[in-house]
């Protein structure tokens, strides 16, 4: 059967409705309406053309999420497992469209002394940054940004709880006290699979560098693991400055592949992320790297006290 039948018949078939991701391994998608099926091949229509996928390549076929659609648990851990993360991001797309999807889980996180970046885990008020955002404060405030009808909104949160943080990961749990969050609503990113992230991917960051609030800085996946003062990191070509650290590299799904955390001023294009894996490991053994303001072993730093002008003669 040639080329132009097989599309012929494909475009002839009756069409059940419904977008479906179909996993081609390694990473791979193919997302498009099935309009036809037979023993050999699945027949995918783009939108520009119908392409016939070999059922012995497929490793499995959901339903695709719309776009625009807030990410699902489904196929993530049960709550009963005390995760705090979910897996599985949106269809593929541009970086604007992203942009559009995740911006709303990006955060400003501010203390007396520093500012920086993080996101949004869980709905119920659940953020990451890095520790050396918040390290050596108590008093730490959090700002969401809000896109509604095309203008740009924000909601502070003043004494956002501290919950753990590990200065060797440089990761920190924060949480939004229920009784301030109230009925407001939080978009929470999904985590990737490192396992399907690879070299040449494109990635984007999104955060507030130098204090440019909502930012989105753009490159590709450098190296999944390079080896850096005694730990892992995604080096990417993402641009992230002081500012971003704490907040997200994102992958086309929408999906955190990594916490931004520091990159070289006057190096273009090396910077570095924390990798999603580190991060779930952080998530999963929270409670080891639990805060306790009472507890003078708990490894947490305050200031010291201003000095006092000098007396005058």
């Amino acid at each position: 059967m040639n080329t132009l039948l097989v599309l012929a018949l494909a475009l002839a078939a009756p069409r059940p409705g419904g977008t479906a991701t179909i996993d081609l391994g390694a990473g791979h998608r193919v997302v498009g309406e099935i309009v036809k099926e037979n023993e050999q091949h699945l027949f995918v229509d783009l939108g520009y053309t119908v392409l016939a996928v070999p059922r012995s390549e497929i490793l499995a076929v959901s339903a695709a999420a719309e776009p625009g659609a807030v990410p699902t648990a489904e196929g993530a851990p049960a709550a009963a497992a005390g995760r705090l993360y979910r897996s599985g991001g949106w269809a593929p797309a541009t970086v604007r469209e992203n942009v559009r999807r995740v911006g709303d889980g990006v955060v400003l996180v501010r203390v007396p002394g520093a500012l920086g970046s993080g996101f949004v885990i869980d709905e119920a008020g659940w953020l990451i940054t890095n520790t050396h955002v918040i390290e050596d404060e108590q008093q730490i405030s959090v700002t969401v940004f809000v896109d509604e009808d095309g203008a740009q909104d924000k909601r502070v949160f003043e004494d956002v709880e501290l919950v753990s943080f590990n200065p060797l990961w440089d990761l920190a749990l924060l949480r939004i006290p229920a009784e301030q969050l109230g009925d407001f609503r939080l978009t929470a990113l999904p985590l990737a699979d490192m396992t399907e992230v690879r070299v040449g991917d494109p990635v984007f960051a999104v955060g507030n560098p130098l204090g440019l609030e909502r930012s989105v800085s753009e490159g590709i996946v450098s190296k999944t693991n390079r080896a850096a003062r005694g730990m892992l990191y995604v080096q990417t070509t993402a641009a992230i400055n002081g500012g971003n650290s704490g907040g997200p590299l994102l992958n086309l799904r929408g999906e955190v592949i990594g916490v931004n955390t520091w990159g070289y001023f006057m190096t273009e294009g090396l910077n570095f992320a924390i990798p999603a894996t580190t991060l779930k490991s952080f998530l999963d053994n929270r409670d080891a790297f639990a805060f306790d303001k009472e507890q003078a072993n708990s490894g947490f730093r305050y200031p010291l006290p201003p000095r006092r002008p000098p007396a005058d003669d």
